[in-house]
């Protein structure tokens, strides 16, 4: 097979790229490089050592010379070889590719970081979370990532940084905040060092555009069905809380006290979605970002998922109609698990329109908010003893809502990524009226957890099954094959069942 050859069939399972410092081969990352192919976005970094630069694939600046370039598989890899980001790809808009790891603990690890866990805690409390050592840490992130542990969380810190100061006119010191400094000398200090100049410098290579709006640019590797994401999310909308057409997603976010709303649409021309906030403090920046980001699952490479789906005919018939299709997530783990209590045994219209009542019955009213995006969701707090049997639930359902409040209120209970998926379904399934479905359900969308698989969902038993449907255990058993990307292949199976009109009287999936 010639070069090419080899290059264009490695663009489809694309190899476990990350995986033990996995790149891959030197020659696909030139073809990769060389043809500026968004599709190895954030899976590898081209470093430049006649320039101290490290940049995108897809960098518009023309290509360097073979002999001078060297591939990393992060960013904080090239940062920590002693290459600066790029001002013309810009780093920092690239896709993680380390988010799907297949090793749990450093994907647990990772989720830790981006949670903000080296924020005001050394390696040792991070290492300690995962059930390592503080040396046997930082010896897997080196081995793996290619970096410490502290090294990805300053990379991070940074990237976020210069970003804010290319697309926003936010002060220097609210970016520095944004950024988990407490200190503008640090802050330029770490900026100077990462990036090779002043943070106000950035400003007069990128100047804010005019008009003093924030938003931010969030890419992803291509495809993205962002048409079917939002006709999942709207069937799904809870009034009052959110507002989504066929174009944008809206939503009003707290706190209480200063409330703002957030949209997201699609960018035509770039494989990029546009995140327009309202006033916001600089420090929930982060967590916002990375909501959205797990909201439309914007760090997914599609190309690894399709390549362990493709083998079973039904989805790579589905996947061939639907291929930029991903997992929809939540705002909040707590919106989602409530919102999959509520939809047990009804419709996904008839849990909507209980949602509905939950909302303008106990959530808080956000006086001087547009009309339709003037509700808080109620937090577990309020909702641990509610009388919820109000808005027209049995009596074991609302018991169950308030058990998982109070779960989560005492923090037996948390939506963190970081979980491992056996442990957090055990969490979920103890607690009465919770079982593998809906545990399942709320992994799949408010932890964004890319194994979680409900069996015992009747639209993936009849889609499965043909003319027969299959038993729960006939069909975990069916789904082995596709770990650890399940997630994905439910998604398909809806759909599939949806484009076939398959008619099964309890449809809780679409």
């Amino acid at each position: 097979m010639s070069e090419n050859g080899q290059y264009a069939a490695a663009a489809g399972p694309r190899l476990a790229a990350m995986d033990a410092l996995l790149l891959p081969l030197h020659a696909q990352c030139e073809q990769a490089r060389l043809a500026r192919d968004a599709r190895f976005d954030g899976v590898f970094f081209t470093a430049v050592r006649s320039t101290g630069i490290y940049c995108r694939p897809v960098c518009p600046a023309p290509p360097p010379r073979r002999e001078n370039v060297s591939y990393y598989p992060n960013a904080a890899a090239a940062a920590a070889a002693g290459f600066r980001p790029c001002l013309r790809c810009r780093p920092e808009l690239a896709p993680d590719a380390m988010r799907h790891l297949q090793d749990d603990t450093l994907r647990s690890a990772l989720e830790l970081l981006a949670e903000g866990r080296l924020q005001e805690q050394p390696v040792t409390a991070l290492a300690a979370a995962v059930g390592l050592g503080a040396r046997q840490l930082q010896r897997l992130f080196v081995a793996r990532l290619g970096a410490t542990p502290a090294q990805v969380h300053a990379t991070r810190r940074l990237l976020l940084a210069k970003q804010l100061l290319t697309e926003t006119d936010l002060p220097v010191t609210q970016v520095a905040l944004a950024a988990g400094f407490n200190s503008l000398r640090r802050f330029n200090s770490a900026f100077l060092a990462g990036c090779g100049m002043p943070p106000r410098a950035i400003r007069r290579h990128h100047p804010p555009a005019a008009g003093g709006e924030l938003a931010l640019r969030l890419a992803y590797r291509p495809p993205l069905d962002f048409a079917a994401m939002l006709d999942f999310l709207r069937r799904r909308a809870i009034p009052g809380v959110e507002r989504i057409d066929g174009h944008s997603y809206q939503r009003v976010i707290g706190p209480v006290e200063s409330p703002s709303l957030i949209r997201v649409s699609a960018d035509p021309r770039r494989p990029e979605l546009r995140l327009q906030l309202g006033t916001v403090d600089p420090r929930a920046i982060p967590a916002i970002v990375r909501r959205v980001r797990r909201i439309f699952d914007l760090d997914a490479d599609l190309a690894v998922v399709h390549a362990t789906l493709q083998h079973e005919p039904l989805l790579a018939t589905a996947i061939a109609r639907r291929p930029g299709l991903r997992v929809p997530g939540g705002w909040d783990g707590f919106e989602v698990a409530v919102r999959a209590v509520l939809g047990q045994q009804v419709s996904v219209a008839a849990a909507a329109t209980l949602a509905s009542r939950l909302v303008d019955r106990f959530g808080q009213r956000l006086p001087g908010q547009p009309e339709g995006l003037d509700r808080l969701f109620p937090d577990a707090a309020r909702l641990a003893d509610a009388p919820v049997e109000n808005i027209g639930l049995p009596r074991s359902r609302a018991a169950t809502i308030r058990a998982l409040a109070s779960a989560c209120a005492e923090g037996r209970l948390d939506f963190s990524g970081a979980q491992n998926l056996e442990a957090f379904i055990g969490r979920c399934t103890a607690l009465p009226g919770i079982g593998p479905w809906t545990a399942n359900y709320i992994a799949l969308r408010g932890l964004g957890l890319p194994d979680a698989f409900p069996a015992g969902d009747l639209v993936l038993q009849q889609v499965l099954g043909g003319d027969t449907r299959l038993s729960g255990r006939a069909t975990e058993a069916r789904s082995q094959p596709w770990r650890p990307w399940r997630a994905y292949a439910v998604l398909h199976l809806w759909h599939l069942a949806h484009d076939t009109r398959t008619e099964i009287r309890h449809d809780p999936a679409l």
